[in-house]
């Protein structure tokens, strides 16, 4: 008598998946419609602008990637990170913590290289980068090595001591090598699928095998960046799927789960998905709306001459600056006297780029102008 199948990866033809493309066609459509529109909109800004907006989701992607593992970064350091690998000049960097910088290591290396192959070495770089002391908190693990199940299955376990829900038991740790061979190979392959159903297909696969002892989500999710990327045929990034699934992280478990203890038809994790990218392409438009006011305050200010100084000032200003922006605080930054700094002020309140901000205080702070009346 056969044994049924608990999890997916334990059925008879695994992992020949099967999906209903009627189910899909209009989400792939919708999500299609979406990426051109999106990539036309940024192929429109400046070089700078892209840029400003590549930084932002790069920064934004990290963040939320790890915070569904439960690690909380600084953003200004990871930012930072992003900046320096990528050659970009923006003021106000600050040191960035070692693990920080492997994180962005790989996150980089999946996007910027989308195009080159994936190999077992290019995911155990990937592993060394997330965990460049060997300990997953206070606990040694295996690196860049396949996982090797010492202390047991590769379980997802909820639930007191004694009364444990067992949600996934990933493949049997001798199995791994041969079922990463399998996934490389078609993760290689040029075969007649569209490259958004890929990355769906990717992220269920990888984080059904578990390859590894641990760090499995954040790399699933920079497999699904990659694959992405290639979908847009740019290695620049302007949407965020791991923000979105940070936000629809309960969906996210309940629909994995689901996926993982069903058959091999998986049209529900594809419709899924795929409402996730379309969440993650309309939400860029908020992501993006302070590159785009910044696009246009430039557009509009183009011919007005203006010196470094408040070049300098006024691209803190659209980017981002902590508190307000007093005279005092000009002359600090831009190392110059309180006389001169206020010269600068007034110039650009004439030539309204800058305005009093209305709240007044105990000293006059000002704001950007964003528009004109």
């Amino acid at each position: 008598m056969l044994r049924m199948a608990t999890f997916i990866h334990q059925q008879i033809h695994w992992p020949q998946f099967t999906w209903a493309n009627d189910a899909i066609v209009n989400l792939l459509s919708e999500t299609r419609n979406l990426q051109g529109r999106l990539m036309g909109k940024m192929e429109a800004l400046g070089f700078d602008f892209r840029n400003n907006a590549l930084l932002d989701t790069l920064t934004l992607d990290v963040l939320k990637s790890s915070e569904i593992e439960g690690e909380y970064y600084n953003p200004e350091q990871v930012r930072s990170s992003i900046a320096r690998r990528l050659g970009m000049e923006i003021a106000g960097l600050v040191p960035s913590d070692r693990n920080i910088d492997g994180v962005v290591e790989m996150m980089l290396d999946a996007t910027q290289h989308c195009f080159k192959p994936l190999s077992a070495q290019r995911l155990f770089d990937w592993h060394a980068a997330l965990f460049p002391n060997g300990r997953s908190g206070m606990h040694k693990i295996t690196v860049a090595d396949w996982r090797k199940d010492t202390t047991g299955p590769m379980q997802v376990v909820s639930g007191a001591m004694g009364k444990e829900k067992v949600h996934f038991q990933a493949p049997d740790s001798i199995l791994v090598e041969n079922e990463m061979q399998q996934f490389l190979i078609w993760f290689n392959d040029n075969q007649k699928i569209d490259f958004v159903i890929k990355a769906a297909i990717a992220h269920l696969w990888f984080v059904t095998i578990h390859p590894f002892e641990d760090g499995n989500g954040r790399i699933t999710r920079a497999l699904t960046d990659m694959l992405l990327a290639q979908s847009d045929k740019s290695n620049q990034r302007f949407y965020s799927m791991s923000a979105q699934i940070r936000i629809e992280r309960k969906e996210y478990y309940e629909i994995l789960e689901k996926t993982q203890k069903g058959n091999l038809d998986i049209t529900a994790w594809i419709q899924w998905f795929l409402n996730c990218v379309i969440s993650a392409l309309k939400s860029t438009d908020h992501l993006l709306v302070k590159v785009l006011h910044k696009a246009d305050f430039w557009t509009r200010h183009s011919t007005t001459p203006i010196n470094e100084r408040q070049k300098k000032i006024l691209n803190m200003l659209l980017d981002r600056f902590d508190g307000k922006l007093t005279s005092s605080k000009w002359a600090k930054i831009a190392k110059c006297s309180k006389d001169t700094a206020i010269r600068d002020i007034n110039d650009l309140i004439d030539k309204n780029m800058l305005q009093k901000e209305a709240a007044g205080g105990r000293s006059t702070s000002y704001e950007i102008v964003m528009s004109y009346e």
